[in-house]
């Protein structure tokens, strides 16, 4: 498998079809739409990139993207066997305000994502930017395939790749 690293430093793949037919639920905090665009942009790209298909869920804030994938595993999307989605990418941006509200909302929804995440064992690659502008968070969010939503995706093919090969459908 060819790997180029991306500005971030995440290996991004030269696309070998290993994600063919895989399904990623993407669930997109959009208090930010600015932001939001520029993530799942990069999300999709590299999704679309490894030659994989999407569900996009739209939620109001970080707080709830943990809530979204409750619902989506008391859906039985999730379920062994005849699961909907492979992986899951989560996409938000926390701005730091003048409250402690911003401390809540990062510790919280963070916290909560991963809870659902290794409770359930779905592989999640985390796109939730914690930072203290706007500024901060367009320059981590824009770049296509190599901000951070196409990141996170990365991320969660990492995390689905581990999963096959520990079940023993390694490829």
């Amino acid at each position: 498998m060819v790997q180029v690293r991306s500005k971030s430093g995440v290996a991004r793949s030269g696309g070998d079809n290993r994600f063919i037919g895989s399904r990623i639920l993407i669930i997109e905090a959009r208090f930010y739409d600015d932001i939001a665009d520029e993530l799942a942009a990069g999300a999709i790209a590299e999704i679309e990139a490894q030659g994989a298909s999407y569900e996009r869920v739209v939620v109001p804030g970080a707080l709830e993207i943990a809530q979204a994938l409750v619902a989506a595993v008391a859906a039985g999307r999730f379920d062994e066997g005849m699961a909907d989605f492979d992986g899951v990418v989560a996409l938000g941006c926390v701005i730091r305000g003048e409250t402690s509200h911003y401390d809540i909302v990062v510790n919280n929804a963070n916290h909560w994502l991963m809870d659902v995440a290794i409770g359930q064992a779905i592989p999640v690659g985390n796109a939730i930017l914690t930072v203290d502008t706007q500024a901060q968070a367009l320059a981590r969010a824009q770049g296509g395939r190599d901000g951070k939503g196409g990141d996170a995706a990365r991320a969660c093919f990492a995390l689905i790749d581990a999963a096959r090969r520990f079940q023993g459908e390694e490829q």
